[in-house]
């Protein structure tokens, strides 16, 4: 697939202002094991090749386990995921296909039992983060595939999202 254009370049301000969002997320304190679940579902229901491919190798090389990584789409399904996790991914859900059904009052509650309001928070703009971060990639068409996670390379945290145009 070809790249459209490269929309670091054209718009330098708005690429800085989602990776604002995004290094904000990161530093929330929320676990990176659980924000690599979410930013991997998100892009599954969102079918974001490029994202699907860094969230997995972040993942992995963070220590997330292949068993997990392959059921992610179907975890209502195992007992491989802590109640939190499942909250999370529930959320996740909702919030990605928020014009579908909404985040609904007894999965709010359920969110509640696991999250502080302020974690709550900070998960939910991790959501609108990689939900944002799928869109520019799907749109302007960013291949997937040369992805290299932090432990590879010399870049860390979440600037990783810097490598997106250019596979640099």
């Amino acid at each position: 697939m070809t790249p459209r254009i490269d929309w670091k370049a054209a718009a330098p301000q708005g690429y800085a202002a989602q990776l604002g969002l995004e290094t904000y997320a990161h530093h929330s304190g929320l676990e990176h094991s659980l924000l690599e679940l979410v930013k991997t579902r998100a892009s599954q229901i969102n079918g974001c090749a490029y994202c699907l491919d860094m969230h997995t190798k972040d993942a992995r090389a963070q220590g997330e386990s292949e068993q997990r990584l392959y059921a992610l789409a179907a975890w209502r399904e195992t007992a491989f995921y802590s109640d939190r996790e499942r909250a999370a991914l529930a959320w996740t859900e909702a919030v990605t296909r928020i014009a579908e059904d909404g985040t609904g009052d007894a999965l709010y509650a359920e969110m509640r039992r696991h999250f502080s309001e302020r974690e709550l928070v900070d998960l939910t703009l991790a959501i609108v983060a990689i939900n944002g971060w799928n869109r520019l990639a799907i749109a302007f068409r960013t291949p997937a595939g040369s992805y290299l996670p932090a432990a590879r390379r010399p870049v860390s945290g979440p600037a990783h999202h810097e490598l997106m145009i250019g596979g640099k």
